[in-house]
């Protein structure tokens, strides 16, 4: 299993982020998201435990579940089935308050599942993808969300967005 981890501060308080992050719909503003729909509402919210997503990436196509729901403060969910096929044990968004905005944490945990060759394809194909998707789909959330927060009158936008950083 290969851990990936993708970190972007987002110029926008963090109940914003939380709901658009987690209103999956959203990435189709990304160029590399091709179709987002909730199939199943969640037990409390609609994305909540329990919810079901599918999503038509560029890399493939993904079913998760959510497994946590703790606005705004994190969210967890697993891919339950994907073409290509891919093992999956955790997929994570954690969101912290800091200066100038929303800390956004995205961390995978998979692999792909090839005899032999399936660490080396995980490490070397699949994880600078995702990695990239992640970064893509947060940097649109901060195109967004921040544009939201400097039209509001009386809002401060002097602290500029750090940028993401991946992490092993």
């Amino acid at each position: 299993m290969e851990t990936m981890t993708v970190e972007r501060v987002i110029a926008a308080p963090i109940e914003e982020v939380f709901a658009w992050l987690t209103t999956t719909t959203n990435y189709t503003n990304s160029p590399l998201i091709l179709r987002c729909r909730l199939t199943r509402h969640g037990e409390t919210a609609p994305y909540g435990v329990g919810a079901i997503r599918s999503h038509l990436w560029l890399i493939g196509w993904f079913r998760e579940r959510i497994t946590r729901y703790d606005p705004p403060y994190a969210t967890e969910y697993v891919v339950e089935r994907s073409l290509p096929s891919a093992r999956h044990e955790l997929g994570r968004m954690t969101f912290t308050e800091v200066d100038g905005g929303t800390r956004v944490c995205w961390t995978t945990r998979a692999e792909i599942p090839v005899p032999l060759l399936g660490t080396f394809l995980t490490r070397h194909v699949a994880r600078p993808i995702i990695t990239r998707t992640f970064r893509n789909i947060l940097d649109t959330a901060n195109t967004v969300l921040s544009s939201r927060v400097r039209s509001k009158p009386g809002m401060r936008t002097e602290h500029a967005p750090t940028n993401g950083a991946e992490s092993q």
